[in-house]
C-alpha cells in the first residue's frame, strides 16, 4: 500500500468515525456549556471534527480546536465552512503544548477525549496544561466514561449497522487488559466500484478511566477548586450506574 493510499484510507476512516456520533449528543454539550459559562473565549480540547466547535461558534462564542488528528481538523475545517463560522485549528498532542502561549477563561473537553489518554501520568499532564493554559478562576469543563460504563455496559457490547449501504460498520467492545478501560473493534466496509466490492476500514480504540476519586484527586493537586461532578449534562446527581461524569472545576 502506498502512502498515499495510506492516507487516505485514514482520512476516509475519520469521516466515518465522525457519522458515528448522535447530533442530539453534541447539541447536549453546547447546552452544557452555555449553562455554565458566558460567551467568550473557548478552547475545545480534543475537539475534533469541530462538532461541537460550530454550535458554539454560532452562538458567538469564540472557539479554538486544538487536536492531535490532522484529518479530524480538516474535517473540522469544512464543518465551519459549512456552517459559516469561524474556527481557530490548533494541530498538537493535548499533553504537551507549552508552545502555544494563548490562555483562556473556558477550557472544554468532551465526547470522551481525556478517555484516550492511555496513562495516568498522561491524564495529569493533560490537566497540567489546562490549568496553566487558563485564565485567573478560568473554568474547565469536562466529561469522562465511568468504570460503570467500561466494566459493565460495554462488556461484551456489540453493534452492527447494516441498514444503510453508505455507512456499514461493526462495533464490538471488550474489556481491555488494564483495571477500568475497555477497547473497541470498529470495522468499516467501504464500498470500491473498482472491485464491485468492500474495503474493510478497521481501527482499535482503547479508552481508560478511573475511580472518581482519582479524577478529584488530580484536579485538586494540579490546583483547581470548586470541583462539581454531576450526571446527565448537568442535569441530576451522580450514582453507581452514572454512566459518564461531567466535571466543573475552577482555577485558583
Amino acid at each position: 500500500m502506498t502512502n498515499k493510499n495510506l492516507q487516505q484510507n485514514y482520512t476516509t476512516f475519520a469521516e466515518k468515525y465522525d457519522q458515528l456520533f448522535d447530533d442530539d449528543m453534541y447539541q447536549a454539550w453546547a447546552n452544557y456549556v452555555t449553562q455554565n459559562v458566558t460567551k467568550g473565549s473557548v478552547l475545545d480540547l480534543g475537539g475534533g471534527a469541530g462538532r461541537l466547535a460550530v454550535l458554539l461558534a454560532k452562538q458567538q462564542y469564540e472557539v479554538d480546536i486544538l487536536d492531535l488528528s490532522e484529518d479530524m481538523l480538516s474535517l473540522a475545517q469544512r464543518h465551519a465552512t459549512e456552517a459559516a463560522v469561524d474556527l481557530n485549528l490548533l494541530q498538537a498532542d493535548m499533553r504537551e503544548w507549552t508552545d502555544w502561549q494563548k490562555t483562556y477563561p473556558v477550557i472544554v473537553s468532551f465526547a470522551d477525549a481525556l478517555n484516550y489518554l492511555p496513562q495516568l501520568t498522561d491524564l495529569t499532564s493533560t490537566i497540567e496544561q489546562v490549568y496553566s493554559h487558563l485564565e485567573p478562576r478560568g473554568v474547565f469543563l469536562f466529561d469522562v466514561i465511568t468504570p460503570y460504563q467500561t466494566n459493565v455496559l460495554y462488556d461484551n457490547y456489540y453493534y452492527n449497522n447494516d441498514d444503510d449501504e453508505d455507512n456499514i460498520f461493526m462495533w464490538t467492545s471488550y474489556l481491555g487488559e488494564a483495571v477500568n478501560s475497555v477497547d473497541h473493534d470498529l470495522k468499516f466496509f467501504v464500498y470500491d466500484a473498482k472491485i464491485d466490492g468492500f474495503n474493510i476500514l478497521r481501527e482499535i480504540h482503547h479508552e481508560q478511566t478511573y475511580d472518581l476519586d482519582i479524577y478529584q484527586q488530580v484536579l485538586s493537586t494540579v490546583g483547581f477548586t470548586d470541583i462539581e461532578v454531576t450526571a446527565d449534562f448537568g442535569k441530576r446527581a451522580i450514582d453507581d450506574k452514572t454512566e459518564r461524569w461531567f466535571f466543573k472545576a475552577v482555577k485558583k
